[in-house]
């Protein structure tokens, strides 16, 4: 059994124009150009969506997380934790997954 996987490396050339064009699609990916590359050469398209628009989910996720952690600290301190704490920390989940969906299905996804 051999102790390195085999690889099979290969030159490619670009003009400049499609250089930049490359780098301007990986940069858009928020990837290295070889990794873009070598994505697009397998895979044949890239699914892309702009995340830009995500701030308000980022921020649901960030409030539950603190939520969690202030129930977290009240379990420890007192050994015990309410129904209602647990209840509010469910219908936290469940909105975050509501404006997770929400976000998704009016999301324009593209391909490069």
């Amino acid at each position: 059994m051999r102790k390195y996987k085999q690889v099979k490396e290969k030159k490619v050339t670009y003009d400049l124009d499609e250089w930049e064009e490359v780098e301007r699609r990986a940069a858009k990916m928020h990837m290295k150009t070889g990794t873009y590359i070598k994505r697009v050469s397998i895979d044949k398209r890239i699914s892309y969506c702009d995340m830009e628009a995500a701030g308000s989910v980022v921020k649901a996720i960030n409030a539950v997380g603190g939520n969690i952690n202030q129930l977290a600290r009240k379990a420890n301190e007192i050994n015990s934790i309410y129904a209602e704490d647990i209840e509010k920390l469910e219908s936290g989940v469940k909105e975050i997954c509501r404006i997770v969906s929400s976000f998704l299905s009016t999301q324009q996804w593209g391909t490069l």
